[in-house]
């Protein structure tokens, strides 16, 4: 966060306030499928908010439906 100092506003409050520079875009949805043959699930999609971890992915992510992990892969689109 970025200290910004404020002048007296109409109270007479001054001091210093903080806003937040966010300089990155928010990561892309992602499509995921479950390819375990026992589950019902086809497809599910990801969002994630600003602060998702660099590198992150889906082996990382457990199927809503069956619980499977080493089942799931990114659908390259």
């Amino acid at each position: 966060m970025t200290p910004v100092r404020v002048d007296a506003d109409e109270s007479g409050v001054r001091g210093l306030m903080y806003r937040a520079s966010i300089t990155r875009t928010m990561p892309p949805t992602e499509e995921v499928v479950c390819t375990d043959e026992d589950c019902f699930l086809d497809l599910f999609e990801t969002h994630y908010t600003y602060d998702v971890p660099d590198g992150f992915d889906v082996t990382a992510l457990s199927c809503p439906v069956c619980g499977g992990t080493d089942c799931l892969e990114p659908v390259d689109l």
